[in-house]
C-alpha cells in the first residue's frame, strides 16, 4: 500500500476544534482546506471533571461535520489529538469512542509535553526558523505552552495549567471586568509562571513568537485599533487592558478586529498573555500562523519517511538509562521473528503492533539503571511518566504495560486498565516479548536453534529441538514456569519439538 497523498490533522482544543487538510508533495505540504469551530470544551468540564452533556453534544456535532470532510481520506493520513481538557477530564472512554465514530478516525489524547513539541514544530515550519534561539508561546483554551528552540528543534518545553477559557471561567464568569478581578487573575497567572520563568526569560532567546487563536486575536485588535504596527507590544497590551476595564463587561466590548466568537474569552486570554510578557520580560511578540495542527501534519509526514521522532525518543531513553544495546537488539529481533509467525493467527498484522513490540524490547531493561530488584516495575514507571516526544498518553500506557509484563507475574490489573480493543492484542504481544526475553536469558551471542511458534485462539505452541532443550535445562525450567505465568494472561503455552 502506498503512502497517502492527502493528509489531515484534527486538533480537539479546549476552546476550538480545528481541522487542516493538505496534499503531500514530496517532502512538502500544500494546504487544501481549513475548518474551525468554537466548541468551548473547557466550559463543559464540571467540578467533578466530567464533561457536561452539552459539551459532549457540541463536540460530537462538530466532529461529525469534520468527519464528512474526511470520509475519503485514508486512515494512515489522519492524526487527531485531544489536548488539555481531554487530559484533565475523567471517564472519557465512552465519549472518545463516540467521538472516533463521529470523526471516522482514531483520536489520541496527548500529554502537555507532546503538545508543546508539536506547537513548536508547526510554528518553526511556518516561519522557517533559522538557528537563533526563540521563545514560542501558545495560549490555548485550557493550557499555555512555553518552548525555547533553535531551528526546527525544541530545547525546553513546559505546559502550564492556564488558558483563555479556564481563566475567563475562573475570574470573569459573570461577564464583569473589574480592576479587582483583573489583578487577582494576573497574580494567579504570575504564580503559575513563577516556577519556570527563569528558564524562559529574555537572556535565553533572541525573539518571542506567539501562536494560536488568543495571540492572533489580540494582535488583530491591536492593529485594527492602531495601538501597534505589527505583532504585539507591551504598550499595545496595556491599552487593551485599559479598554477592557473601561468596557466593564464582556458583552460591552466593542473593539475593531475582535470576532464574536473570541469576545467571550478575551479577558482570560489577555490576562495570560500579559502575565507572560511581564514574567518573561517580553516587549514585542511576533505572530505565527502555524501551530499545533500544522505541527501534526509535519510530524505525520516525518512518520511516513525516515524521521519518526518516536524511534529517536526510544533510542534516547535507552541511552539515558544505559540499556545494554546488544541484549535489547537480540530480544527485539527474536520478538519480531515470533510476531511474524503468529501475526495472522492472532490478528497482529497491523504495523503499530510491530512497532510497540520493538520499542518494548528496546526498553524492557530500562529499569535496571535504578535497581535490579523489581526492575520491570521501575522500567514501567519510567516509560509511563517520562516526557516522550511523539507519544500519546495511550501510546505510553501501552508501552509501559509491555515493559511491566516482560517478566515475573503477568500484570492482569494493568492489562485490564487498558481500553477494551487493546487488551487482548497487548496480552499477546506481552507473551511474545516474554518468550524472547526468556530465550535470551543467557545474554549470549550464540545463535538460537531454529524454532517454530504457532497460535490458535488462546493456545501458543513453541517447538524447540528436543536435544537443544536437553542441553539447556535452565531454559526448560524457565519455560515450565512460564506456562504458569502466561496462563494468568489467558495464554496457554505448549512446548515440545
Amino acid at each position: 500500500m502506498g503512502k497517502p497523498e492527502i493528509l489531515a490533522a484534527v486538533d480537539l482544543g479546549s476552546n476550538s476544534f480545528h481541522m487542516i487538510v493538505a496534499r503531500r508533495e514530496g517532502h512538502h505540504l500544500r494546504i487544501l482546506d481549513r475548518l474551525r469551530e468554537p466548541v468551548r470544551l473547557a466550559e463543559g468540564l464540571e467540578a467533578s471533571r466530567k464533561l457536561s452533556d452539552a459539551a459532549r453534544q457540541r463536540a460530537l456535532a462538530c466532529l461529525d461535520r469534520f468527519g464528512q470532510r474526511l470520509r475519503a481520506v485514508d486512515a494512515g493520513g489522519v492524526r487527531a489529538v485531544g489536548t488539555n481538557t481531554l487530559r484533565r477530564a475523567r471517564r472519557t472512554e465512552a465519549f472518545l469512542r463516540q467521538a472516533e465514530a463521529a470523526l471516522g478516525h482514531g483520536i489520541e489524547v496527548i500529554p502537555g509535553y507532546e503538545e508543546a513539541r508539536l506547537v513548536y514544530l508547526g510554528v518553526a515550519r511556518s516561519l522557517d526558523f533559522d538557528d537563533r534561539p526563540r521563545l514560542v508561546v501558545d495560549i490555548g483554551g485550557g493550557s499555555t505552552e512555553l518552548i525555547i528552540g533553535t531551528g526546527m528543534r525544541p530545547r525546553a518545553m513546559d505546559s502550564l495549567h492556564m488558558g483563555c477559557v479556564s481563566f475567563t471561567e475562573r475570574y470573569f464568569a459573570n461577564g464583569a471586568i473589574t480592576g479587582k478581578k483583573m489583578e487577582k487573575a494576573l497574580v494567579a497567572a504570575g504564580v503559575e509562571l513563577e516556577p519556570v520563568a527563569a528558564h524562559y526569560q529574555t537572556p535565553v532567546w533572541a525573539e518571542a513568537v506567539g501562536a494560536s487563536g488568543t495571540v492572533r486575536s489580540i494582535a488583530s485588535v491591536l492593529q485594527a485599533q492602531g495601538w501597534c504596527d505589527y505583532g504585539i507590544t507591551r504598550e499595545g497590551l496595556q491599552r487593551l487592558g485599559d479598554a477592557l476595564l473601561e468596557a466593564g463587561r464582556v458583552d460591552r466590548l466593542q473593539l475593531a478586529g475582535l470576532s464574536e466568537d473570541r469576545r467571550p474569552v478575551l479577558p482570560g486570554g489577555f490576562v495570560v498573555l500579559s502575565a507572560v510578557f511581564e514574567s518573561l520580560g517580553v516587549n514585542r511578540m511576533e505572530v505565527a500562523e502555524g501551530a499545533l495542527r500544522e505541527g501534526l501534519l509535519h510530524d505525520l509526514l516525518g512518520r511516513m519517511g525516515e524521521a519518526d521522532v518516536r524511534s529517536a525518543t526510544v533510542d534516547s531513553l535507552a541511552r539515558r538509562y544505559h540499556v545494554d544495546e546488544l541484549q535489547a537488539e537480540r530480544v527485539a529481533a527474536t520478538a519480531h521473528f515470533c510476531l511474524e509467525q503468529v501475526a495472522e493467527a492472532w490478528s497482529l498484522q497491523s504495523p503499530p503492533w510491530a512497532r510497540q513490540l520493538r520499542w518494548a524490547a528496546q526498553l524492557h531493561e530500562v529499569g535496571l539503571d535504578i535497581s535490579h530488584s523489581q526492575y520491570h516495575k521501575h522500567g514501567a514507571y519510567i516509560t509511563r511518566h517520562a516526557d516522550m516526544a511523539g507519544f500519546s498518553s495511550l501510546d505510553q500506557q501501552l508501552l509501559a504495560t509491555l515493559v511491566r509484563a516482560h517478566r515475573r507475574k503477568f500484570p492482569i490489573r494493568e492489562f485490564n486498565a487498558l481500553p477494551g480493543p487493546h487488551r487482548i492484542p497487548l496480552m499477546r504481544l506481552g507473551a511474545l516479548l516474554r518468550l524472547a526475553v526468556l530465550l535470551h536469558r543467557s545474554r549470549s551471542d550464540s545463535p538460537l536453534p531454529e524454532f517454530r511458534l504457532t497460535a490458535e485462539g488462546q493456545h501458543l505452541k513453541l517447538a524447540l529441538p528436543g536435544e537443544w532443550l536437553e542441553q539447556h535445562p535452565l531454559v526448560r525450567a524457565d519455560l515450565e514456569a512460564e506456562q504458569h505465568w502466561l496462563k494468568r494472561g489467558g495464554v496457554l503455552l505448549h512446548t515440545g519439538d
